[in-house]
């Protein structure tokens, strides 16, 4: 997320921008080849984000910046970290009505950070993460225009065809949703198999029902496309003058060919908005700026949608409750590696009480609707 800030001071590694998963002095020798441009050999790194994913790290040089992205250390690559998929989508949406970054050179492992790897050209803009910057996006005309943009680029990207594009092999989609379930079920009970306590007794039991009424109830596909599976407003680069415009969709690790309405209902749990039911709010714990006047509800970003897709939304709800399923999964997945001691402390921060809130909401969503 490339808003955030990061400090460049020299750290215990003893050299300016040094970091566990990247260090600059390597890191600068290799974009020295790759790049053509021996002045990278100076370069210092950033990190960018909080780190509960595959990480990414800003490079500053006399040459210029770019963006470095690696898998979580000290973990396998499995398809979630797969450095390889991320290069090979974003490559492959170039010059489509989705806007994506360059990509500019690529390692399938050793130099330059022992695991595989990616650079990018570096967005310049806005990345939207609570509170929008001073400046920017102030009037509400203007953050109507953002949240109709993050529709019309949805729209674009389920509206390309991956055969055209060389993703035709990119993903199964036959049955996608059907895996889905499988595959956050799988990880849920992963997060509780070492006996550490996430949750509640009565949330662990309320979770697993949520599974088990997602899984017996799966919609009909009406369309496969490509999916980019964690599309959210603070996963897009804004142009700085013009809210209205989306420069660069970020973050593709989970990226796939399936159901787009997957797509659609997971951004609608991360939509916030001013006015909200209880059980809403509760479940609300990442920041967002969509409850700011001007920001579409989610029955305008549903309309607004089915009206450019073409698709027949009745079935939303299913897929909104499970992007709550899928999210609370993701979260206590999360708490049981802090609790467990296998990632810091501060990956924790502000999701301590978040499951048993997403849990409640997607059976919610479920019985009444997203209203």
């Amino acid at each position: 997320m490339f808003s955030q800030a990061a400090s460049s001071e020299p750290s215990a590694h003893g050299h300016p921008g040094a970091h566990p998963g990247a260090d600059p002095a390597t890191v600068g020798a290799w974009l020295a080849v790759e790049l053509g441009d021996e002045s990278w050999r100076r370069a210092i790194l950033r990190p960018i984000g909080a780190g509960r994913s595959n990480l990414t790290y800003r490079v500053d040089g006399p040459a210029g910046t770019v963006v470095l992205r690696r898998p979580p250390v000290g973990e396998v690559a499995a398809t979630a970290h797969d450095m390889g998929r991320e290069r090979r989508v974003i490559s492959a949406l170039r010059g489509t009505g989705v806007p994506v970054p360059a990509i500019l050179a690529g390692s399938e492992g050793g130099p330059p950070v022992g695991a595989p790897c990616y650079v990018m050209e570096f967005v310049d803009g806005v990345v939207p993460l609570g509170d929008p910057p001073d400046g920017w996006a102030t009037t509400e005309a203007e953050r109507a225009r953002v949240g109709q943009a993050l529709v019309d680029v949805l729209v674009a990207l389920h509206a390309v065809d991956p055969d055209a594009v060389g993703l035709g092999d990119f993903g199964r989609p036959d049955g996608f949703m059907v895996r889905q379930v499988r595959r956050w079920s799988t990880q849920w009970e992963t997060a509780r198999a070492d006996g550490v306590t996430v949750v509640s007794a009565e949330t662990e039991r309320e979770l697993s029902r949520l599974r088990d009424l997602l899984g017996g109830s799966v919609p009909a596909t009406q369309r496969n496309t490509i999916v980019h599976g964690d599309y959210r407003i603070d996963n897009c680069v804004f142009d700085r003058t013009d809210p209205g415009r989306i420069r660069a969709v970020l973050d593709w690790e989970m990226s796939t060919l399936g159901d787009p309405l997957a797509d659609l209902g997971l951004l609608l749990i991360y939509w916030y908005q001013a006015e909200e039911q209880p059980v809403w709010r509760a479940a609300q714990h990442l920041p967002s700026p969509t409850r700011l006047p001007g920001f579409p509800l989610r029955v305008d970003v549903v309309a607004a949608y089915a009206r450019a897709s073409g698709l027949d939304l009745a079935p939303l709800p299913w897929y909104v409750a499970f992007g709550a399923f899928k999210l609370a999964v993701v979260l206590a997945g999360i708490l049981a590696r802090v609790r467990a001691g296998a990632v810091p402390a501060e990956m924790a921060h502000g999701i301590e009480d978040a499951v048993e809130p997403l849990v409640t909401l997607g059976h919610h969503v479920l019985a009444n609707g997203i209203g």
